[in-house]
């Protein structure tokens, strides 16, 4: 199909921001017709992490090919979009460029607006690429490798940041551990694997609540007990079950995430609760949560595996509603690699 698609809000969507190169196209903010992903985990796990110069050149090399087979299977061409959205931060800035430098050329091009994407408020908007039924005010927990950030979403780009992580996110905190352990990368999915096998009462690591009425996190110091155990228990000549201090850690990380949040409900007062990012597809912390909003009659919302982790279709989404309000980006939109989560926005 060629042509403007009458009475059609078509959006673009592109992620590059670590080390998936994704694209996909959304009608009227509902009708996800396509969606690609081309992932680099392959090629970083023999380092045990992402390498930021291979990523760039991965983009570089998957970047078309990725955005033309969303067109097609969308079946639509740039003369149909409307806008095309992309993430300019946070991320590596290498691969945030390849996405916003490509972006920025086809929307020029193709003389239609560009919008900029805060890659955070993204995974956010992730959940509503399935539930059409979302009623503000709305509480996100954001956890990635990154961020771990509680946010009060009273509105389409209205935002209280509530609480965030003073130092390590939790999933680098999970990622760490698991490269301690020699679990490989990415490390989140891993630790969550080998703790089926263990014990998460076997040890017990300490949960930083920081001050009493704070919603901040801190996992550093939870990472540095693991290491201090392991290098303690090798001195000794004593050998550890992996599985055991997998599934403490995991346990520890997860009470301190579920802990804060209840208390963001309690402060707030809402109904609903929207879990996003990459470590959202930890089956404990949903179970967790699910257990203990059940008892308080609050709704739990996480988008399915494949929207938890980076992609091209909550960039999409995202830019539904910035294109709703003509929040367009000027043309010299750059990347921005230490972007932070938008303030409220009155």
């Amino acid at each position: 199909m060629t042509g403007k698609q009458k009475g059609k809000i078509i959006i673009l969507g592109i992620e590059t921001s670590c080390d998936e190169t994704s694209a996909a196209v959304l009608a009227d903010g509902t009708d996800l017709r396509s969606h690609v992903i081309s992932s680099q985990i392959s090629t970083h796990q023999k380092y045990g992490g992402v390498v930021p110069e291979i990523a760039s050149r991965e983009h570089s090399m998957h970047f078309r090919p990725v955005v033309q087979q969303a067109l097609d299977e969308a079946q639509v061409t740039f003369q149909d979009l409307s806008a095309i959205a992309v993430t300019y931060g946070p991320g590596l800035v290498g691969s945030l460029l390849v996405g916003v430098s490509g972006a920025k050329a086809m929307a020029y091009a193709s003389k239609i607006p560009l919008i900029g994407i805060n890659h955070l408020e993204a995974h956010i908007y992730a959940n509503f690429i399935q539930q059409k039924d979302l009623q503000f005010p709305l509480l996100a927990l954001l956890v990635s490798g990154g961020h771990t950030h509680l946010i009060l979403f009273e509105g389409h780009g209205k935002y209280e940041v509530l609480g965030y992580t003073r130092d390590d996110a939790a999933g680098e905190a999970l990622d760490k551990v698991a490269r301690t352990l020699g679990l490989g990368y990415p490390g989140g999915p891993q630790i969550q694997r080998v703790s089926q096998e263990g014990n998460p009462q076997a040890f017990k690591f300490p949960r930083a609540m920081l001050e009493a009425d704070s919603l901040d996190f801190s996992f550093s110091g939870m990472k540095s007990a693991v290491l201090n155990t392991l290098n303690s228990a090798r001195m000794r000549g004593e050998v550890l079950s992996v599985p055991d201090i997998a599934a403490s850690f995991q346990e520890a990380v997860v009470d301190v995430l579920v802990r804060k949040t209840l208390m963001a409900i309690k402060r707030t007062g809402v109904k609903t609760l929207l879990l996003a990012g990459g470590v959202a597809a930890n089956k404990l912390l949903r179970e967790t949560l699910e257990m203990s909003l059940l008892k308080l009659g609050i709704r739990l919302v996480y988008p399915e595996p494949i929207y938890c982790t980076d992609n091209g279709a909550m960039i999409a989404t995202a830019g539904y509603y910035h294109y709703l309000v003509g929040d367009f980006a000027p043309w010299t939109l750059n990347a921005v690699p230490g972007l932070s989560f938008p303030r409220l926005n009155n």
